[in-house]
C-alpha cells in the first residue's frame, strides 16, 4: 500500500473511532442557517497543509414514522461542487418528503467550514476530502441508517465517485451524480493540462485563472436572471483563481477512474444536461444549458465508471440539474425517485 493511501486508511479509522466513541444525537447538532427543520454539527480533523481541517455536516432528518418513533434506514448524503456549498433545501426537502433522511457536507474550506486565514477550496488530492465524508458517513450510522444514497455535483460528484471506488463503504447503495466534473472543458487549452499538472508537482500553490465571466452565477441569482439565493461570500459570482496543485488533483481523479479503473459495483445514476453553452456573457441559452461542463464528456467518461449506469439527459437543465427551472425540475425529481424505486431503494 502506498504511504499516501495508507495515511488516509489511518485517518478515516481514527475518526470513525472517535465519532463513535460519543454517542447521542445532542453533541454538537444546533440549527443552521437553512432553517426549516435543518441542523449542522463540525467535525475537527487533523491538521493539513494548510493547517486547521474542518468539515461541517448539515442534516435534515424525517419525523418519526410511528407512534413508538421508528426511524427510517433511508438516508442521503450530498456532496458540493467547486466554488460551492449545501444551499439546496429544496433538494434536501424533496428527499426528506419521500423518506430519507438528508444529510449533506460542506467539505474543508468551503462554506460553513471556511476558517480564517485559509484559501478558500484548495486541495492537494481529492483523497484529502474522504474523512469528510468518512465522518458524515459514520453519523448517518450512528443515526441507524444502513442504506445510503450518495449525491455528487460537479467536483462533488467526481469526489463522489473517486470515494466510491476507493473506499467502498458498505452502507452506499446507490451513486447519483449531477453533471460530475470528468473531464476538462477548456478547448485548444486542454493541451496545457500536462504541464500545468508537472507545475503542480513542484509549485503547488501557483495560481490559475479561471476567467472572470459571471454568466453562470446569473443564470442562478435571483437578483439576476435565476430564482436563487445564496452566499456569495461562499459561492462567488465569479469563479476563482485555483492552484496547479489543484488542477493536477483533479486530473489525477479523473484519470483513476477511466478505462475500467473505478470498477464501481453498486448502481449509479449518471445525469448531465441536454446541452452545453459557451461563452462568457449571459445569454437566455444559459438558462437552459450546462454552462460549465461538456455534456458529451460526461456521458463518455460516467458510462466508465461501472457495470451498473443509467444515464439521464435532462432537457432544459442547468449545470446544477436541481436548481434549473421548475418545469425541468419537476420531472427531474419524479425521475430520480421512480429509479431509486426500481432499484429497491
Amino acid at each position: 500500500m502506498k504511504l499516501h493511501s495508507l495515511r488516509t486508511v489511518l485517518s478515516l479509522l481514527l475518526l470513525s473511532i472517535t465519532l463513535q466513541a460519543f454517542p447521542g444525537t445532542s453533541d454538537g447538532w444546533k440549527p443552521d442557517i437553512l432553517g426549516d427543520g435543518y441542523e449542522m454539527r463540525q467535525v475537527n480533523h487533523p491538521a493539513d497543509y494548510t493547517g486547521e481541517a474542518v468539515s461541517t455536516i448539515i442534516r435534515k432528518l424525517c419525523p418519526d414514522v410511528s407512534i413508538d418513533s421508528t426511524r427510517t434506514h433511508r438516508g442521503v448524503l450530498y456532496v458540493h461542487g467547486f466554488n460551492d456549498y449545501f444551499f439546496q433545501a429544496e433538494m434536501g426537502n424533496r428527499f426528506v418528503n419521500h423518506g430519507y433522511d438528508f444529510y449533506a457536507v460542506d467539505l474543508r474550506r468551503y462554506g460553513r467550514s471556511i476558517t480564517n486565514g485559509q484559501r478558500n477550496f484548495d486541495v492537494r488530492d481529492l483523497s484529502d476530502y474522504f474523512p469528510d465524508i468518512d465522518s458524515a458517513l459514520v453519523s448517518m450510522s450512528r443515526n441507524g441508517l444502513s442504506e445510503i444514497i450518495l449525491i455528487g455535483h460537479s467536483t462533488g460528484g467526481l469526489i463522489s465517485a473517486y470515494f466510491e471506488s476507493r473506499c467502498h463503504p458498505k452502507d452506499i447503495k446507490a451513486l447519483i451524480l449531477n453533471s460530475p466534473f470528468l473531464d476538462w472543458n477548456l478547448g485548444w487549452k486542454e493541451k496545457m493540462i500536462p504541464a500545468v499538472c508537472l507545475l503542480g508537482k513542484l509549485f503547488l500553490d501557483f495560481k490559475i485563472s479561471q476567467g472572470k465571466s459571471t454568466a453562470y452565477a446569473e443564470s442562478l441569482l435571483k437578483e439576476h436572471h435565476g430564482e436563487w439565493n445564496y452566499r456569495t461570500d461562499w459561492k462567488f459570482t465569479q469563479s476563482p483563481p485555483v492552484t496547479a496543485g489543484w488542477v493536477r488533483a483533479i486530473t489525477k481523479a479523473q484519470k483513476g477512474l477511466r478505462n475500467g479503473k473505478a470498477d464501481i459495483r453498486i448502481p449509479i445514476l449518471l445525469l448531465y444536461s441536454s446541452r452545453s453553452v459557451n461563452g462568457a456573457e449571459w445569454t437566455p441559452e444559459h438558462n437552459r444549458a450546462d454552462g460549465v461542463l461538456d455534456v458529451n464528456d460526461i456521458k463518455k467518461y460516467g458510462r466508465q465508471l461501472g457495470p451498473d449506469v443509467t444515464c439521464a439527459r435532462v432537457d432544459g437543465g442547468l449545470h446544477d440539474l436541481v436548481l434549473s427551472a421548475p418545469e425541468v425540475r419537476e420531472p427531474l425529481y419524479r425521475y430520480i425517485f421512480n429509479w431509486l424505486a426500481r432499484n429497491g431503494l
